[in-house]
Parts: structure tokens; C-alpha cells; sequence
């Protein structure tokens, strides 16, 4: 009995506690539903398509409003015109990456795509300058997507024009040109290793979307305690944390200064320069955690894009054709298509755009958090434990899509 009283103290002590919390925080925060006691508005957002669930709560709460996942109160942005004012007119307040807690649990903090501060201040700083101007003469990245998609083509002609699901060779294609940035070298498409990294990257992009890790993210303390999806997305994080790490060392042992070979021997190299500095973010950490992030950010979104549209150009036969005939017109059949080709392919880099529109490929985005204090809109959004998700409603916004499928006379829809 003794336990029991003790079990309806607790449960009652944290009921009260929620609810202060939810009703100090809403008095501030942008309008949204009343949330229940310690679950939030859960019970109101459909897991399975988030998407449509913000869009239908904006309709009758404006563009920004608020949800709580669990205790944590969210911002939602819904809209260009929200979108806009808060990343780009205040986009140092708004700059931070908001709690994913079941990979920040992977990579604490490391790396640049859940990162923070400084830290992702200058590794994001690092990795574009150095996938800007990679090679520092060498091969440039257009020369290896070039050398790649020839490798894509010839895959595909072994199909002899016969029926076939295109997503596993669409999913080595993006994931070989980040290889042969970040490795130095391409990979066969039936290389052991290479299938061995493509199956955990694809598995985790499937296993992070699911309903149950929304429910990991919004309650944490689970994490550690149950069984489910979120361990086997923390095993592959772990084997591909390993691959990485014996590339790295690997590298250590060959590299020359004066001639970095891809991405792993530049920060190698940026290290060396910064050994004396007790601050500096280049470490081994960082290195083999960005490095993973560069994997995740470009292989599942890239091959997803390019699987879409070629569903889409099925669909739409005309599309396609103008599409060709463009290509025809300004490449030919003699040579691979470069980047000086896109300002004479209007129609072409237009469809490209609709389906990147069309799809909507991260509909809920990852999540940001604000950096400080910031009133926004007449609302008071504090710092502390505030996370903010964005939601790029702005793809479906009328006036915006207008816009888009007049100036380019192209609608997949």
C-alpha cells in the first residue's frame, strides 16, 4: 500500500508539474491546441502524415502556432511568408538545431548536421569551402557526378529494356559520388563494403521517418529502457561510425599535406594546422561523425528525387518528351551534360524544380530552435527548452505555386 501512495504522489506531483508548464509557457507562445498532461497534443497528429496534420491545424491557427510533443512546447511555421520572416529576416535567432534526441544519443553533438554554436559554425564553415573548392585542382565534384551517372547508364542498359525496380541502382548512383568525394574512390555497384553502407543508410532514413521514433524523440527516457526500431537505427549509426573511423585512420597513415586525395585528407590536414588549439573543433569526432552526416544529407534525399522523377516523367510522357528534345537540342548524344548546359535548358531545369516542389521530400524539415530570446510576430518565443520545427507548407502555398508553373508552363500535378 506504502508503494502504491507513493506511485499516486509521483504521478500526481508530475500532473501538476505538466500542467504549470504548458499553462506558464502558452501564455507567451503562439496559439495552438490544449495539450493534455505530459503526452501534449500527441493524440492530435497523425504520425503516419504529419504533413497533412500541420497543414489542417494552420487553417484554423494561423501560420504559426504552437504543439507541445509531450512537455516540450514546439513552434510550428507553416507558409512562405512565416517561413521567410524567420529564417531569412531573422535567421541568426532562428539558426539553432532543435533536440532529436535519438541521434544526438549516436552522435553527441558532433559533426554538422545536429550540431550547434560554434562548433557548426565552423565545420559547416570547413566542409563547404572544402566541397567548393575540392581537390585544389584535381578532378572537381561535376567530374565525378559525370563519371557516375555514365556508370548509372550502363547499369540500366544491362536491364536489356526488360521490366525492373530501378531504386537500388538510383541508391548507389548519389552514394558512390559522395564515396569517391569523402574516400577518394568510387565503389562497384556489387562491392561488399559499399552494399554494406548503402543498406544501413537506407534502412535508417526508412527507420527514422516511422511513427515509433516520433515517439522516441518526444519522450527520450524511453531510449534506454525499450525494445524497438530506435536500437537498430543506433547499431548501424555505430557500424558506419566504425567503417568511417578505419578509412580515417587508414588515411592518417598515407596522407601527404601537399597533395589531400578527398574530404577525410583535408580535415586531417586542417587538424594538423590546429593541434596546438585546446578550442578547436577539428577533431576526430567531428571528423568521422561529419562524414556520416554528409552520407545521410545526400544519398536517401538524392536517390528519393531522382526515383520521384522518373515516376513522374512516366507519368507525364509529354513532359518527358520536351524534355528530351531539349536535351537533344542543346547536349546531343555525344557528350555528358555539365553545369554551363543549365542556363540553356529552361524546360528542363524547371521540371527539375516542379519535382523537388511535387514531392516535398522533408515535409516537417529537421528541427530548429532559436538561439535566443526573439519576440516574433507579437509573440514572446524564449530560449530555453523551446524547439522549433519548420514546415515547408510554402511548396503548396497558391500564390507561390502559381508563380512557379506559369514562368516555367510545367505542372506534374
Amino acid at each position: 500500500m506504502d508503494l502504491f501512495v507513493i506511485l499516486v504522489l509521483c504521478l500526481s506531483c508530475l500532473l501538476l508539474l505538466s500542467l504549470w508548464r504548458q499553462s506558464t509557457g502558452r501564455r507567451t507562445l503562439p496559439p495552438g491546441p490544449t495539450p493534455l498532461p505530459i503526452i501534449g497534443n500527441i493524440l492530435q497528429i497523425d504520425v503516419k502524415d504529419i504533413s497533412k496534420t500541420l497543414t489542417n491545424l494552420s487553417k484554423v491557427y494561423g501560420p504559426v502556432f504552437t504543439l507541445y510533443l509531450g512537455l516540450e512546447p514546439t513552434v510550428v511555421l507553416h507558409g512562405y511568408e512565416a517561413v521567410k520572416e524567420a529564417l531569412i529576416d531573422h535567421g541568426e535567432e532562428f539558426s539553432g538545431r532543435g533536440s532529436f534526441p535519438v541521434a544526438e544519443k549516436a552522435n553527441k553533438g558532433y559533426g554538422v548536421i545536429f550540431s550547434n554554436g560554434k562548433r557548426w559554425k565552423e565545420i559547416r564553415r570547413f566542409s563547404l569551402m572544402t566541397l567548393r573548392n575540392f581537390g585544389m585542382g584535381k578532378r572537381s565534384v561535376e567530374d565525378r557526378v559525370q563519371e557516375e551517372a555514365r556508370s548509372l547508364v550502363e547499369e540500366l542498359r544491362k536491364t536489356k529494356a526488360s521490366p525492373c525496380d530501378p531504386t537500388f541502382i538510383l541508391g548507389c548512383a548519389p552514394c558512390n559520388v559522395i564515396c569517391s568525394i569523402i574516400f577518394q574512390n568510387r565503389f562497384d555497384y556489387k562491392d561488399e563494403d559499399f552494399l554494406n553502407l548503402l543498406e544501413k543508410f537506407n534502412e535508417n532514413a526508412m527507420n527514422l521517418s516511422s511513427p515509433w521514433m516520433q515517439i522516441c524523440n518526444t519522450f527520450p527516457a524511453i531510449i534506454d529502457y525499450l525494445p524497438g526500431t530506435h536500437n537498430k537505427i543506433l547499431k548501424n549509426m555505430e557500424s558506419t561510425r566504425s567503417y568511417v573511423l578505419k578509412k580515417v585512420k587508414e588515411h592518417q597513415e598515407s596522407l601527404d599535406v601537399n597533395n589531400p586525395r578527398d574530404f577525410i585528407d583535408c580535415f586531417l590536414i586542417k587538424m594538423k594546422q590546429e593541434k596546438h588549439s585546446q578550442q578547436s573543433e577539428f577533431i576526430i569526432e567531428n571528423l568521422v561523425n561529419t562524414v556520416n552526416d554528409l552520407f545521410g544529407a545526400g544519398t536517401e534525399t538524392t536517390s528519393t528525387t531522382l526515383r520521384y522523377a522518373l515516376l513522374l516523367l512516366l507519368k507525364h510522357p509529354e513532359v518527358a518528351a520536351k524534355v528530351r528534345k531539349e536535351i537533344d537540342h542543346v547536349i546531343g548524344r555525344d557528350r555528358s551534360p555539365c553545369m554551363q548546359d543549365r542556363s540553356h535548358m529552361p524546360y528542363t531545369d524547371a521540371v527539375i524544380h516542379e519535382v523537388q516542389r511535387y514531392i516535398d521530400l522533408i515535409p516537417t524539415n529537421l528541427p530548429h530552435a532559436v538561439t535566443r530570446d526573439i519576440k516574433f510576430r507579437n509573440y514572446l518565443i524564449p530560449k530555453v527548452s523551446l524547439f522549433l520545427a519548420r514546415h515547408l507548407g510554402a511548396l503548396e502555398d497558391p500564390k507561390f505555386v502559381i508563380r512557379l508553373q506559369v514562368s516555367s508552363k510545367v505542372n506534374t500535378r
